[in-house]
């Protein structure tokens, strides 16, 4: 498979073969990539969130006025979920979300999102992160060239201190290492940019079965 190779400022471009790339056919691996992102959200959800039910808001421990003859609804307790104030009904509790994805369906995934993003263009490759890229400034330029629209995510193995602090303060862009690399990043983002080194750090975890 080609894929567009960028010179380190993003001012030239060439056609490149890969061909360790993965390829599919049909919907293989569709379902695995689903299967995958949804586990990865419902892993990042810390499952913290609760309410009191009548029996944990304070207070309402007497009977408010006389079961009869007032006129009133009947009523036991100011903390009924029914007066302002009161006790949630199968309000939500701590809980835990996390799912179990067996490592061959991670593989599986990760492969069909690299193998989409490259068919569709959307996976741009650069030379390099020019260490020299100091200034945020210069890093927009770059970006700007290669994916002037949308959300894009910029890989590397490792992000050169100074080229991470410059990157940083870009609203579109965010960063992930190669080794970090997961199913999710490959499919939320509008472009994809990563280096030549971390694109044979990714084939590696690819070909070698790891991911």
């Amino acid at each position: 498979m080609k894929l567009t190779v960028f010179s380190s400022d993003g001012k030239t471009s060439s056609e490149k073969e890969f061909a360790n790339l993965p390829t599919f056919e049909g919907d293989k691996g569709l379902q695995a990539v689903k299967e995958v992102i949804v586990a990865i959200n419902a892993n990042n959800r810390q499952g913290t969130h609760s309410t009191k039910t009548r029996g944990e808001v304070r207070g309402g421990g007497k009977k408010p006025w006389r079961q009869k003859g007032t006129g009133r609804a009947r009523a036991g307790s100011i903390r009924s979920p029914l007066w302002v104030g009161g006790g949630v009904v199968f309000g939500p509790k701590p809980r835990d979300y996390s799912k179990k994805i067996n490592a061959k369906v991670k593989r599986l995934a990760f492969s069909r999102a690299l193998f989409d993003r490259a068919s569709s263009g959307e996976l741009a490759v650069i030379e390099a992160f020019d260490a020299a890229l100091t200034k945020t400034k210069a890093v927009n330029a770059v970006v700007n060239r290669i994916a002037p629209r949308g959300r894009v995510l910029l890989v590397d193995a490792p992000f050169d201190a100074t080229t991470a602090r410059a990157s940083r303060n870009l609203e579109r862009v965010s960063l992930q290492e190669a080794a970090k690399l997961n199913t999710l990043d490959l499919a939320q983002y509008a472009r994809i940019i990563v280096s030549t080194k971390a694109l044979e750090a990714i084939l590696a975890r690819v070909n070698g079965g790891k991911n």
